[in-house]
């Protein structure tokens, strides 16, 4: 039991799903709804959930990674499951945590019913005083694992030390690629610049991003990017490929530096550096990042995705609101005055905030503009300004556009 949740633990790495089906079957009727965490192959909880509704939730699309891990035959099974089999399965409700993951979805897998983003939430961000490593240092913190390409990192440190010759590079995390990452930081000679941390207390990982300049994220793609998160946290900004969740958790040339995977990671990281040598400009970047990174919290996610769940829910007894016609990519971000009360008549997966004047900004799923502008007013609203949602709008949510680097100039 923690924090009033009780965790059933039962079942191996592939036994697992067996086991939950055979509960889900006995005990779905108990249920006033069912969370389906999807990690590459489904727990297919519709199967066996019978009338009790489901949502699932999708961290990211797996299909160019089961060959990393499975032989030929295991790769295309692992492949079936996840996208023909899926959507013969999920018919409503996807919870998706980037706009990416969400395209991935639609693209990737062919997924056809209603799918809401509700990004990963972060830890409350320090606020530290203390100075960064006077040379330049790069700390990533992941699990070492092919996907993830560290190697390419390291591969990249050469060319970097020709330009800056007393960088610093530090790796945290453990994983079956820890020792083919040795050898190769050996092979290049760098073990005098290259430090791997293997897995460490949280707090070490933290005092090691709080003094860097920089982390890197060399995937070929995330469902989010939560270590993005936490180094944004510091204030430290992210040098990575325009990929799948990468390109989402990092807002290029404010919080960090995109690429296309085709291009060699050493000239952007140069790049980056160059610009965090100018004090002036390292502040700037410093706190775009650590703007951006209190745009997420865990509470919030939490109440979104109870939200989308309470919507799955009410479908199955229509009330007499108004109609929405448009799917759930769609979305309305409306500043209006009105009685706060009436905010609560929203659907439970709309988001609102109030400022210190009293205007309302709600952010109105599955609506255009006309549709939003008439669900405001009919409830005695005074719209102020509406327009489409945009990809910021869905992660950091109403009111909390991050202010952009240009502003900070500004």
């Amino acid at each position: 039991m923690l924090d009033g949740v009780t965790v059933l633990r039962a079942g191996g790495e592939f036994s697992l799903y067996a086991r939950a089906a055979l509960r889900i079957a006995r005990s779905a009727h108990r249920f006033d709804a069912i969370v389906d965490c999807q990690n590459g192959i489904p727990f297919f909880a519709p199967l066996f959930a019978g009338r009790t509704p489901t949502v699932q939730v999708v961290h990211h699309v797996h299909q160019d990674q089961f060959a990393l891990r499975f032989g030929k035959v295991g790769a295309a099974v692992g492949r079936w499951l996840e996208a023909d089999l899926s959507r013969a399965v999920y018919r409503h409700a996807t919870v998706a945590v980037s706009p990416s993951t969400r395209q991935e979805l639609r693209r990737r897998l062919g997924i056809r019913g209603d799918v809401y983003v509700v990004p990963n939430g972060s830890e409350p961000g320090p606020r530290l005083s203390g100075p960064r490593d006077p040379d330049p240092t790069i700390t990533v913190v992941s699990r070492l694992v092919p996907h993830k390409r560290v190697d390419r990192l390291i591969e990249a440190v050469p060319a970097v030390l020709e330009r800056f010759p007393a960088l610093r590079v530090h790796v945290v995390g453990d994983g079956p690629e820890l020792p083919h990452l040795s050898r190769l930081v050996s092979r290049l000679d760098l073990d005098p610049v290259v430090t791997l941390h293997g897995r460490q207390p949280d707090h070490v990982r933290d005092d090691l991003l709080a003094s860097s300049w920089l982390t890197v994220m060399a995937s070929h793609g995330e469902g989010w990017g939560i270590s993005v998160i936490e180094a944004a946290r510091f204030g430290v900004p992210c040098v990575g490929f325009a990929v799948p969740g990468v390109r989402d958790s990092v807002l290029d040339g404010t919080t960090g530096w995109l690429q296309p995977e085709d291009e060699p990671l050493d000239r952007n990281i140069i790049r980056a550096l160059e610009q965090l040598s100018d004090d002036r400009r390292a502040a700037q970047i410093v706190d775009a990042c650590r703007r951006w990174a209190d745009s997420f919290s865990w509470d919030r996610s939490a109440e979104r995705l109870a939200g989308v769940v309470a919507d799955e829910i009410q479908r199955r007894t229509p009330s007499g609101r108004a109609v929405r016609r448009a799917r759930s990519e769609l979305g309305t971000v409306v500043r209006f005055r009105g009685p706060l009360q009436l905010a609560a008549s929203f659907r439970p997966s709309d988001e609102t905030s109030v400022d210190d004047a009293g205007v309302i900004t709600a952010l109105l799923h599955g609506c255009d503009e006309m549709d939003a502008a008439t669900l405001v007013e009919a409830r005695g609203g005074r719209v102020l300004s509406i327009r489409l949602a945009g990809d910021l709008d869905l992660l950091a949510g109403p009111g909390a556009r991050p202010r952009t680097t240009t502003d900070a100039e500004q």
